[in-house]
Formats: structure tokens, C-alpha cells, sequence
């Protein structure tokens, strides 16, 4: 019979420290969050280190990396602490006003300029001592299949180095919550007093320039498709790296790229960039919140996913679109 081990013996905020190590992978850092030195957190790691018969996280010039044992060990962590964080969540009430709490959400650029003005104007309001962090996702380079394409971004949901991801995917293990934010569609963003906003015909958008948004460089995709069901062809002159890019770009100049329309809508005034209505079909797509659902047991996550519930995304503010329309695996120009 296996011996059980006495839990009175162990200390928990082991786990934490285990936790925010991960996440951060650099002593110095993890020492800042936890309000603790580094030599204590270099303590605490020698005693999970004896604790787990593992050395857990190797030692490199720009901080620490996690050992395989380390990987496997994450997300049962994350578990363990989320479930004590919902307990304790129950007990005492999460309170947005007085709240200190950094959440950070993960989406690709698209979406997050989309998303963050109504957040930001909300937390000022409801929360003003909440702080967010926010990364940028990108799909994986040549992933046909959606779920591969986001892998990931639900890998870091499950490691907790993000609390929330934004992403255009809808079909999601059953161990993830999943919440509409949003439908989004694609559009022809130009310079105001752009011909083609003249003049949007099919014949006249093959003959103009185009650019595109991809941080791999790529410079076919779903609009090359669709032109080449009629035997049509474009010219792609220019690749950027992010939507806001783009829009400087086609504010100085005659081309043409194919946005998402709510980005459009809620940032192309700036640089005196319209949408115009696309002469072929363009994809539409739900944009999703998504985390754990163990995560939901926080009572601070629950709260923020309700509030992302509660933002304004463009100019139709009571109600998303219709669903329906092919998906698309990326928030990328085409």
C-alpha cells in the first residue's frame, strides 16, 4: 500500500511560486510579482526542486527555461490553483472597484484594436485598479485545419501565461468555455476619394494595387481564391506586418487591402480610410472568448468575461451580424 502523503507538511504557495516562475521564466521578475527577493524565490525553488525530484527550471543568460517535467506539471498546477482561487473566490467576493488584479488577454491585432477602447473606457468606470496586459496571437503558418492553427493559443490558456484569448475559432475541446463576442466580415478598406470607392466593380479591383497584412509575408490567400473561381488574378505590391500599419500605408497611397470591417470602422477615420463593400465574397467569422472552464471558477475571470460581453465593436453596437459564411483560420489581410 502506497503511503499518503501529509499535505500539513507541505506548503501551497510553493505551488504559486511554481506558477508565476513559469509564466515569467525569470527569477527577477517572478521575485517582483510575488513581492518577494530573488534569493527567496531561488529558495523556494530548491525546495519544490527536493519536493518534485526534479530540477524543474534550467538556468540560461536571459533567465530560466522549464524542464520537460516542468511542461507536465503546468497545467495540473493551474488546475489545482484555479479550483483554491474559486474556492477562496467564494468566500470573499470579487470587487472590481477596489480590485488590483492585472488580467492578461491574448487576440490577434485585429481584434484587440477592436475590443480594447470600449474595455479601457469600461474599466475606468467599473474597475480602475484593474490593469490588462495584452498579447499578440497569431494562427500557425500553414495550418489548414482551425484547431491546429489556435493549438497555441489554448496550450498557453491551459500553462495560464494568458487568462483570456480573442480568436476566430469555434470548434473547441469540451474542457473550454467559449463565448460570442462578436461576428466579423471583410471589407475593402481605401483612401477616401479612392476610385474604386467610385467605381468598386470586380474588373476595376483586379486592376489596382493591393496590399496585404501578414506577419509570415505571404501574399496569396481567401481573396486569391475567390478570384481564381474566375479566372482573375490581382496584384499584391506590398506585405505589412499589422492592421495599423496598413492603414498609414493606404492612407498615402493608391492601394487597396481587404480588412476586417469593424477595425475599419473604428479606426480608418483617423487616417481618412473608408470600407467599401467587396465586389466578391469575403469570409465572415465569429470572433470568441475563450478560456478553461476551470478558469471560470475565478470569480475576477467570470467577471471579465462578462464585461468583454458588455463592449461596444464598431458602429453596430446592439447586435452582431448574421451568422453564416466560410471561416477563416487567421485575422490577416487578404
Amino acid at each position: 500500500m502506497m503511503n499518503q502523503i501529509d499535505l500539513s507538511r507541505i506548503d501551497l504557495n510553493l505551488l504559486v511560486l511554481f506558477e508565476v516562475v513559469f509564466q515569467e521564466r525569470h527569477v527577477g521578475r517572478s521575485a517582483e510579482r510575488l513581492h518577494l527577493s530573488p534569493s527567496a524565490i531561488s529558495h523556494g525553488l530548491g525546495r519544490l526542486r527536493t519536493l518534485l525530484g526534479d530540477p524543474l527550471f534550467l538556468k540560461t543568460p536571459k533567465g530560466v527555461v522549464p524542464t520537460e517535467r516542468a511542461h507536465q506539471l503546468a497545467a495540473s498546477v493551474a488546475d489545482i490553483l484555479a479550483r483554491i482561487r474559486g474556492v477562496v473566490s467564494t468566500a470573499t467576493p470579487f470587487d472590481p472597484r477596489h480590485s488590483k488584479r492585472r488580467f492578461v488577454i491574448g487576440a490577434p491585432d485585429g481584434v484587440s484594436s477592436v475590443v480594447l477602447p470600449s474595455l479601457l473606457e469600461k474599466l475606468r468606470d467599473v474597475a480602475p485598479g484593474v490593469d490588462l496586459g495584452v498579447r499578440q496571437l497569431l494562427p500557425a503558418q500553414d495550418s489548414v485545419d482551425l484547431h491546429l492553427a489556435w493549438k497555441a493559443a489554448l496550450q498557453e490558456l491551459e500553462d495560464r501565461t494568458m487568462d483570456i484569448a480573442i480568436i476566430p475559432l469555434d470548434d473547441l475541446p469540451a474542457r473550454f468555455h467559449k463565448q460570442k463576442l462578436y461576428e466579423e466580415e471583410f471589407v475593402i478598406a481605401a483612401r477616401k476619394g479612392h476610385l474604386f470607392q467610385r467605381n468598386p466593380t470586380l474588373k476595376r479591383y483586379c486592376e489596382i494595387e493591393h496590399l496585404v497584412v501578414s506577419h509570415t509575408g505571404d501574399v496569396s490567400g481567401f481573396v486569391d481564391v475567390e478570384l481564381a473561381k474566375k479566372n482573375l488574378a490581382r496584384r499584391v505590391i506590398l506585405t505589412v506586418p499589422s492592421f495599423s500599419f496598413a492603414l498609414s500605408v493606404l492612407a498615402e497611397t493608391e492601394m487597396v487591402s481587404a480588412l476586417p470591417r469593424r477595425f475599419v470602422e473604428i479606426h480608418g477615420a483617423r487616417f481618412n480610410v473608408v470600407a467599401v463593400k467587396a465586389p466578391l465574397p469575403l469570409p465572415r467569422f465569429s470572433i470568441n472568448i475563450v478560456l478553461p472552464k476551470v478558469a471560470m471558477m475565478d470569480a475576477g475571470l467570470a467577471w471579465l468575461v462578462q464585461l468583454l460581453g458588455q463592449v461596444r465593436t464598431g458602429n453596430d453596437r446592439s447586435s452582431v451580424l448574421r451568422s453564416g459564411g466560410q471561416r477563416n483560420r487567421s485575422m490577416h489581410s487578404e
